[in-house]
């Protein structure tokens, strides 16, 4: 098939670093041109594919000095690619709702996953433009279940991208933003209740708010059992999860996917999650990792995951959590469309 992927401008393709969309954008496009698709990538110009890269402007939008306004960059990216849409079967949008307004006046076959959490409130937004709808979880659907959705795609890596480990390491791993939802502070409390080393891989910001209130505490009480390597990318990364004892994600909010979960399970690291969002849709409770509700019952958890089989959670990880599978589904849904 013919296909378009239209990905966020603020980071490349795939990051350097951070970037939760723009990887799964790229482990998608690049498993399709891999299974023999045509496809173009609308994407910062310093994105790399295998796929034919259109690029919306010279560096990611987040890395450029003269950043100010990404309007203008995403009104050109739009421009771009409905300038001929008959040059494509179906065009997969992962920019949110940019697209909805000019898709009533230029109708293509085309499809948008949404990468980000939904309220209540966007209800009579979706009514308004009831364009075609991929979800990343069951969960995510939620606060509009009425949208026009197509169907649940869950996020896949390619399967050699991470190494999978069969000995557990010494210490708990957390890998994210730190910011108020992801709960660092808890991760904190969880390892020092554990009693056992926590290393974090993130950016804290000391004038950020969560830091003050929650971060900063937890940490005057934690300095002999935290570490701080700061963002991970690569070979660190593959090495920072699969070396740990176990991953912790103990989020406070509705986390639409969470990434990093099935990024340590293909490294054969169980995770110990918070009943939030999609937490039960991608980790097996008492086979993957654990579901937990609070600090006690995280900490508890921690003595138990020696007992999970490591193989376990990397076959999990092949079975569920593949790109080529996430990719076969996809397919399936562009070929309805078209």
């Amino acid at each position: 098939m013919r296909i378009a992927q239209v990905a966020p401008l603020f980071i490349s393709v795939p990051p350097k670093l951070s970037g939760g969309t723009e990887r799964v954008v790229s482990y998608l496009t690049e498993e399709l041109v891999a299974q023999g698709h045509e496809v173009t990538l609308f994407a910062s110009g310093d994105s790399e594919t295998s796929a034919k890269l259109v690029s919306v402007c010279p560096e990611a939008l987040w890395q450029a000095e003269s950043y100010l306004d990404p309007r203008p960059h995403f009104n050109r990216m739009m421009e771009l690619v409905f300038e001929d849409v008959s040059r494509f079967d179906v065009i997969h949008f992962h920019t949110d709702s940019l697209q909805f307004p000019l898709l009533r006046s230029r109708p293509w076959p085309n499809v948008t996953t949404w990468h980000a959490s939904l309220g209540y409130w966007q209800k009579s937004f979706f009514d308004e433009y009831n364009s075609p709808l991929i979800s990343i979880s069951d969960n995510q659907r939620l606060p509009v279940l009425d949208a026009n959705w197509l169907a649940t795609i869950y996020h896949g890596l390619p399967r050699d991208l991470y190494t999978f480990r069969k000995e557990p390491g010494d210490y708990l791993a957390f890998i994210g933003r730190a910011s108020f939802e992801k709960r660092l502070d808890r991760a904190i409390r969880i390892a020092g209740r554990a009693k056992m080393k926590l290393k974090v891989a993130a950016q804290i910001y000391p004038a950020d708010q969560h830091y003050k209130q929650d971060i900063g505490p937890a940490l005057a009480e934690a300095r002999e059992w935290v570490e701080f390597i700061g963002e991970v990318g690569g070979r660190e990364k593959d090495e920072f999860l699969g070396n740990a004892h176990a991953l912790l994600f103990p989020i406070d909010w509705p986390e639409p996917f969470g990434l990093v979960m099935i990024e340590s399970l293909a490294c054969g690291t169980p995770v110990i999650a918070w009943r939030n969002g999609s937490v039960p849709e991608v980790i097996d409770n008492g086979r993957t990792g654990f579901i937990v509700a609070s600090i006690d019952e995280a900490a508890e958890a921690v003595t138990r995951v020696s007992g999970l089989n490591r193989e376990t959670c990397r076959q999990v990880f092949e079975e569920r959590f593949d790109a080529a599978r996430m990719a076969h589904e996809y397919v399936e849904v562009y070929q309805r469309l078209a």
